[in-house]
């Protein structure tokens, strides 16, 4: 009597245990997880989908040494934009330690000067600037200038922008046009219509705008008014370590429709200033010839009471746009211009007046 009751017990344990092994091989667990190859795959897809483009990236590699060691490509294009498709990373082994000291030249060119662009075939036009890292400095900005890029109209004040090691010094006796820095753009107002945008002006000096940059600017807009191409364009400022104020900027341009046939340059522009010192740390600056010590107290006395307004910034001239003429920037005129008919020029004066502007008749600019 005694064994039939445990028999019916084993029965419940063996039915109970197969029902628990059933349960066990269920896949309906896995499916309301997903694995981690589903997850990779879903993130893969939404960055392949976004549009991204190439930024380059720095990694401090020593404290006399920054290095450009990769192209990212997580920086999307803002909405208002075309867009391009993602490119893959890419070292393109450029370092400070590689380019000689300035010995009198405004650039030395790069990587036989030919651009790191990985993908250069891009005939849509996009434009795109790194936010300001956690020092405000800048990092590259990247377009594909473009007849529809440019602008048309005149640029506007930037005067409100200060950005990093940016300070306010004159050498009255020692720099054509008086100011040592300018709010240098990293792709120039006449290539992408990009104004007083935070992150596309860095702490320039005038030899590094007009003797550096500027010749090469306008190479790649006298090409694109003229064929209507497209030019791949790069501008990445170099800071070293810490530093506020860059050691200078690598520019690239490459034409698109012709493989660049019509512009193909990378070169490295010095920020420096003949006869002036500077601590790329935080922007001073000094007169470098102990001989002219007295142009040096000039200036420090200068510096000291003199100050801009937060629209005002150095300039060659000060254009009105509304009466067509051109002035000095200390003429008495410029005080009763309206800041939306204000042009602060930075250039020729002919070039002013192939515009159609015509010079002031009281400080005769």
């Amino acid at each position: 009597m005694l064994k039939k009751p445990i028999a019916l017990l084993l029965s419940f344990v063996m039915l109970a245990l197969g029902g628990c092994t059933t349960t066990g091989t269920s896949s309906v667990p896995h499916q309301s997880k997903p694995s981690a190859t589903v997850v990779s795959t879903e993130i893969i897809t939404e960055i392949s989908s976004e549009t991204a483009v190439p930024v380059l990236s720095t990694t401090e590699s020593s404290a006399s040494e920054t290095t450009v060691t990769s192209v990212s490509t997580t920086a999307a294009i803002t909405e208002e934009t075309t867009t391009t498709a993602a490119a893959e990373p890419v070292s393109i082994g450029f370092s400070l330690a590689d380019i000689p000291s300035y010995s009198g030249e405004p650039y030395v060119e790069v990587n036989n000067n030919i651009p790191f662009f990985e993908d250069k075939t891009v005939t849509e036009a996009f434009e795109s600037y790194s936010p300001l890292d956690e020092l405000g400095r800048c990092g590259p900005a990247f377009a594909n200038i473009c007849i529809e890029l440019m602008p048309t109209e005149p640029r506007g004040p930037i005067g409100m922008i200060k950005p990093s090691g940016w300070q306010t010094i004159r050498y009255d006796d020692l720099i054509e046009g008086k100011f040592l820095y300018n709010r240098a753009h990293l792709c120039a107002y006449e290539l992408t219509s990009e104004n007083a945008n935070a992150q596309n002006l860095i702490t320039g000096t005038r030899y590094l705008n007009i003797h550096g940059m500027l010749p090469f600017e306008n190479k790649v807009a006298d090409y694109v008014k003229s064929t209507g191409n497209h030019v791949l364009y790069r501008v990445t400022p170099i800071f070293e370590g810490n530093n506020l104020v860059a050691d200078g900027v690598l520019m690239e341009a490459y034409s698109v429709e012709d493989q660049g046939q019509g512009i193909q340059y990378c070169v490295f522009c010095y920020n420096v200033q003949p006869g002036i010192g500077i601590d790329y740390s935080n922007g001073d600056s000094w007169v470098m010839d102990e001989s002219v010590s007295e142009t040096t107290t000039t200036v420090t006395s200068v510096t000291a009471s003199f100050e801009q307004s937060e629209t005002e910034e150095q300039c060659d001239y000060v254009v009105n746009t509304n009466t067509k003429k051109f002035h000095l920037p200390s003429c008495s005129s410029v005080k009763d211009t309206k800041t939306k008919n204000r042009w602060n020029y930075n250039g020729n004066r002919d070039d002013l007046i192939a515009q159609g502007y015509s010079p002031c008749k009281r400080c005769n600019p």
